[in-house]
This record gives structure tokens, C-alpha cells and sequence, in this order.
């Protein structure tokens, strides 16, 4: 069943720019953010939706949320059209934004949660096994007695997660949830959103600019730019497309080391004591068998060409 299916879903906002002397009669731009996009998801996908600053990202899901009416195109998220905001639809969905908070700044997190519980009327044995799911998984025992004003950016962010899941949504729309958060703090909530997903088997669409966020949680991604998609699929169809070959890096501790790496036949690069080489898939045999006869085994990595180097391309070929 589908979760989202949206068609033709357009969106523009209108700029005006003062000028002297006609400072009472401003120039007007219409600036289109969202143009003709159409997106369906199933039940139970984890979508990456991706694309450069101002590509219509966050414009789109405020859409599909209800914050914001489309000008034009049809909309049904779990069978309801957003923009209607009914609540039958609002108790079933949920938004974060890394950038805005949704619990009060001066209480601590628990009394947010627990005003969240009567306003989404959850059951008591409901409240409690999802707080406590979410407390053990995000290891937040010790951070919803705090304010959260007393937080870091990956404690507060951590409890936002954790406000946005209290009611089981069915959907959520994660606008950057990871922005500006320390790797450890990245990899809590990563994990965190994968076992919901698998386990609650919660629809769920992710922007974010940081390509591990994606790679780690996303089989399918969406790209769009200037509010048109460019790309809808596979995430390993991607790479293969516009990225058909793989990286083999070997580290150089020797003036000799770098004479054999110079002695092996095509393109290649040192950077900093380590030797790169780009080979196509269908390619490898040879040069792997090459590289591993001269050069130690712990010191050789293979892997596949970086995802915003990827989609670089895309934009490029486009």
C-alpha cells in the first residue's frame, strides 16, 4: 500500500525586491521551489531526498506535512490529503527539523512528554513502553530530567527524535535531523531510526547534506534540484550509473613504496603518503592482482566511489 502518492505538486513563492526611488512599488520575482513534482513511496520505505541548498527539499515535505498548501497537484499521505491538516492524518504523522526545536526550551524533557501524551491522547501502557524503548536505544536516562536549554545540540536533538515517535507515527518526515551533531551522536541517532523503521515498520523520508546519514539508512533515494527530480531509485543503481568504477587507495611509507606505485600502468594519484587509483568494475582483475604482488595486504583498501561525488556527476551530466 502506498504510503505517500503525490502528483504534479507545485509550489512558488513570490520575492520582492526595494529599490530607490520606487521604494513603494517593489520589484516582484516569482521564485518556483517545487515544480510539477511527483513522488510515491510504500509503506514501510526509508527514501533519502537529497539535493543542493534550495533545491525545494524542505518545501516539498512541509507539503506532504500540511504545514504548507501546494498552488497546484494532488496529494494523499496515509490516505489523507495533508493540507486538510485533520486529525486523523496529524496523529499519525510527524516532523522533525533539525534546525527547530518542538519541546519547551525552560521544562525538562519528560514534562514535554508527558503534556505530548495528553495531546495526542496515548494510552498509559502505550506512553510508557515507547518512553522506555526510546530511553534504553538513545541511552537518554540521565536527559529527560534536564531542561533543555541545559542540553548540547545532540542531547536536545536525541529528545526531539524521541518527542516525534511518543504517539507511533506511521510517516515521519526527518528535515536534517543530524545537522551540526559530533559522530558519536550521528551514529546514535542513525541507529536509533533504523530500528524504529525495522521494527515499527515507520515510513520515513530523510534530507540531509551528510551522504553517511544516506548510505547508512537509505536503499532508495530522490533527487531533486530547482524542484524538478532528476533521480528516483536505487542507491547502488545510482552509483553504478554515474560512478561505474571503484578506489583503490594504498598507504606509502617509503620513498621505494611510491617507485612501485609509479610503476603501475594508468591514471593515478599520491595524496598525502597514500596512493589512489580509479579502475573501472570490469577492470579490477588486473590491477588488483598488480597491487597486492607489490604492496602489503593491511595496507591496500578497496571501496566504491563517494556518493557526493556521485550525484556531483549527475548534476554535472544534467
Amino acid at each position: 500500500m502506498k504510503a505517500i502518492d503525490a502528483k504534479g505538486i507545485t509550489k512558488s513563492f513570490t520575492k520582492k525586491k526595494y529599490k530607490w526611488p520606487k521604494i513603494w512599488n517593489p520589484e516582484k520575482t516569482v521564485q518556483v521551489a517545487v515544480d510539477h513534482l511527483d513522488l510515491e513511496i510504500e509503506e514501510g520505505e526509508f527514501v533519502g531526498f537529497l539535493g543542493p541548498n534550495g533545491a525545494g527539499k524542505t518545501t516539498f515535505l512541509k507539503i506532504l506535512s500540511g504545514i504548507m498548501h501546494p498552488d497546484s497537484g494532488t496529494a494523499k499521505v496515509l490516505g489523507y490529503t495533508p493540507w486538510e491538516r485533520k486529525f486523523g492524518y496529524l496523529g499519525q504523522m510527524s516532523m522533525v527539523m533539525g534546525q527547530k526545536n518542538q519541546l519547551w526550551w525552560d521544562l525538562p524533557a519528560i514534562d514535554s512528554y508527558n503534556m505530548l501524551k495528553d495531546v495526542y491522547s496515548i494510552d498509559e501502557k502505550k506512553f510508557k513502553a515507547n518512553l522506555e524503548m526510546m530511553v534504553e536505544v538513545l541511552d537518554m536516562k540521565t536527559l529527560i530530567t534536564k531542561r533543555l536549554r541545559d542540553m548540547s545540540l545532540g542531547e536536545r536533538m536525541k529528545c526531539e527524535l524521541a518527542a516525534s515517535l511518543l504517539h507511533d507515527p506511521k510517516i515521519i518526515f526527518l528535515d536534517e535531523p543530524t545537522i551540526g551533531l559530533d559522530v558519536v551522536s550521528s551514529q546514535s541517532i542513525r541507529k536509533f531510526l533504523k530500528t524504529v523503521n525495522k521494527e515499527k515498520k515507520c515510513t520515513m523520508i530523510l534530507t540531509s547534506h551528510y551522504m553517511g546519514d544516506i548510505e547508512a539508512l537509505c536503499n532508495r533515494v530522490v533527487i531533486i534540484n530547482k524542484g524538478k527530480k532528476m533521480y528516483d531509485g536505487l542507491l547502488a543503481d545510482l552509483k553504478n550509473k554515474y560512478a561505474p568504477e571503484r578506489k583503490i587507495e594504498i598507504f606509502l611509507g617509503s620513498l621505494e613504496e611510491k617507485k612501485l606505485f609509479a610503476s603501475i600502468k594508468g591514471p593515478k594519484k599520491i595524496s598525502e603518503s597514500i596512493g589512489i587509483i580509479r579502475v573501472q568494475k570490469d577492470k579490477m582483475g588486473d590491477i588488483v592482482t598488480e597491487v597486492f604482488e607489490k604492496f602489503e595486504p593491511e595496507n591496500i583498501s578497496i571501496s566504491d566511489i563517494d556518493t557526493e561525488e556521485v550525484i556531483a556527476k549527475l548534476f554535472q551530466k544534467k
